[in-house]
């Protein structure tokens, strides 16, 4: 299986079970792992892979529009994104709040899942 990765992606989000975090969106840093389809580099052809450029606006512009209470809750979704609108057969996300705690860089979670076969 082939990867394609992105990383330090930001992304302004509402996310938080504080009234501030509900109101204002942070900013995010998301990290990005998939897997997608041999045949793209075999074939050389950008119609058999999964578009990063694509992703990434779909990420956005949906981020832009929810809130949620959990990182978790919101790791599950673009993950869900992934494996049933773009069919990528894994993922790993890594999303992280910058800076919301004195002397502490990132809080954050990491999520793998594969799509449910069968």
């Amino acid at each position: 299986m082939d990867l394609i990765f992105i990383e330090e992606m930001r992304v302004d989000a509402r996310v938080g079970i504080f009234e501030r975090e509900k109101i204002a969106p942070q900013t995010l840093e998301i990290n990005l792992t998939f897997g997608v389809p041999d045949e793209a580099a075999q074939n050389d052809d950008i119609t058999r892979t999964i578009r990063y450029d694509e992703v990434i606006e779909r990420i956005r512009g949906e981020l832009a529009t929810r809130h949620f209470n959990l990182l978790e809750t919101l790791g599950e979704y673009v993950i869900d994104l992934l494996l049933d609108e773009f069919g990528s057969p894994w993922v790993r996300i890594s999303i992280a709040k910058l800076g919301i705690m004195k002397d502490v860089r990132r809080v954050g979670v990491q999520i793998e899942r594969s799509r449910k076969t069968g």
